[in-house]
């Protein structure tokens, strides 16, 4: 199961010369991944990976998810609950024993890269070898050279975000400060922005008692908010991150905004009416980002736990998100018009919606200097869509309002592959654009070494 050193580059022999000298370029640059959701604690405390189940299979819900479409129950994957040793190496074979649903796609691809360039295995997964996988696996990670943080070394990470709630106190990231300081906390308010969702009193109660302010009003909670993402940023913070249904920002009314509040702490506010506030909550995080420099990053356009169930029973980022429809030109407007051209914003949006690159986002960012197109996420993050990306979004934006990749993910070991994978199909289309004389090779190289260092570097703010 050797990985082949021309994946994904073109099979056209003349464009895959170019492509391979472009690959060679960016191959060893270092790991940007300014957008993840990798625990902090794995590298704060140091400790041991548990099993081969519980770090490649149950956290990463491409791989459940896919598992789960061959009828395989979450619960046997561990996905809700810890497994014993048995059970975990029951559920490594479902793994190999269902290794044909995995044929063709990312995941398989991302998979392999794990074993192959990982943990040095050269076997083809299936009934006959799932043991041996599993027991070279397990034997792996009881040595020193897979523990977190040596990985993190290995895998020439230079910047890893997290994805962190607002009442989180950070201390993880206090004690990674100390070792690298490149591991930084991402403010994700989405909880406390959703006026209708369950629980959102309580959790803003809860806010308001970390931030040491009265939530009860709305100037409460607007004062906690900026009191928490000025904290995220003392602790190395860089962006926000903002997951809603759909991307609308629109700024009510003061008078409406305090009635709309006051209802929805008093647990009397409509769907409608929550969505309304939910808007208005959305462009005063736009607001703030405009005045402390946070990076906003949109990723709308979920429909979360759709299978009711499966949510009922294990929770959410199981797998059971689908993708809907998208509108950002209209939805954008507002906070465009008062923000778009502010020198302190800036965002970055993404979307699993293809329709809108070339029609809505590269127009966008073809003409405010604050909006960036981000990489390929979720359900795209796949060859063919990176491609279908570029193509779609260069000729309006350009490469330059690009985001650069995000490997978007919980699976730590992953990461190499994934934004391996993303440099190969860059190159592969880079290599296009040469071929056909539209680049010089010397432009290629350029552009090649920036969407891996130069744009999320922009995007994000890196320092």
């Amino acid at each position: 199961m050797a990985m082949h050193p021309d994946r994904l580059l073109p099979a056209d022999p003349g464009v895959r010369e170019i492509a391979r000298t472009l690959f060679a370029e960016v191959q060893d640059l270092p790991i940007i991944s300014p957008h993840g959701h990798v625990p902090a604690q794995w590298l704060a405390e140091d400790t041991a990976f548990g099993d081969p189940t519980s770090l490649l299979i149950t956290p990463d819900h491409y791989v459940t998810r896919l598992l789960h479409a061959q009828g395989v129950s979450l619960d046997e994957l561990g996905v809700g609950r810890d497994l014993s040793a048995d059970q975990s190496r029951a559920a490594f074979r479902i793994l190999c024993n269902h290794w044909s649903a995995f044929r063709g796609t990312a995941v398989q691809y991302w998979l392999e890269g794990q074993l192959a360039d990982v943990f040095g295995l050269d076997v083809q997964p299936g009934p006959d070898t799932t043991d041996a996988i599993y027991d070279a696996i397990d034997a792996a990670l009881q040595t020193p050279p897979f523990r977190p943080r040596a990985l993190h070394d290995r895998f020439g990470i230079e910047f890893l975000a997290t994805t962190d709630d607002p009442a989180d106190d950070l201390r993880y990231h206090r004690t990674l400060t100390e070792w690298h300081g490149t591991v930084a906390p991402t403010f994700r308010p989405d909880r406390y922005l959703e006026p209708g969702r369950p629980g959102w009193v309580a959790d803003v109660g809860r806010l308001g008692e970390v931030a040491g302010v009265d939530t009860g009003t709305y100037t409460g909670w607007v004062a906690a908010m900026e009191s928490r993402r000025e904290f995220f940023k003392d602790h190395g913070a860089v962006s926000t991150d903002h997951s809603h249904r759909d991307a609308r920002m629109e700024r009510l009314a003061p008078a409406e905004v305090e009635r709309l509040y006051s209802a929805a702490q008093s647990g009397r506010i409509t769907q409608p009416e929550a969505d309304t506030l939910r808007r208005h909550f959305m462009f005063e995080q736009a607001r703030m980002a405009a005045d402390d420099g946070l990076v906003m990053t949109l990723h709308p356009g979920v429909h979360r736990n759709h299978h009711a169930p499966t949510h009922e029973a294990f929770g959410t980022d199981v797998g059971a998100d689908i993708p809907v429809a998208l509108e950002f030109t209209d939805a954008l407007q507002p906070v465009l018009s008062e923000f778009g051209t502010a020198a302190g914003f800036q965002m970055v949006v993404f979307t699993m919606d293809e329709t809108v690159y070339a029609r809505e986002l590269a127009p966008l960012a073809g003409f405010y200097p604050s909006v960036y197109v981000g990489a390929p996420w979720w359900f795209l993050d796949s060859p063919d869509a990176m491609l279908r990306y570029r193509s779609a979004v260069t000729d309006i934006a350009g490469f330059t309002k690009t985001s650069g990749f995000i490997d978007d993910t919980r699976a730590f070991l992953s990461i190499p592959a994934r934004h391996d994978m993303a440099r190969r199909r860059d190159a592969a289309y880079l290599a296009g654009l040469v071929a056909e004389h539209r680049l010089s090779l010397a432009d290629a190289v350029e552009i090649a070494r920036a969407l891996v260092t130069d744009n999320p570097k922009r995007a994000f703010r890196l320092p």
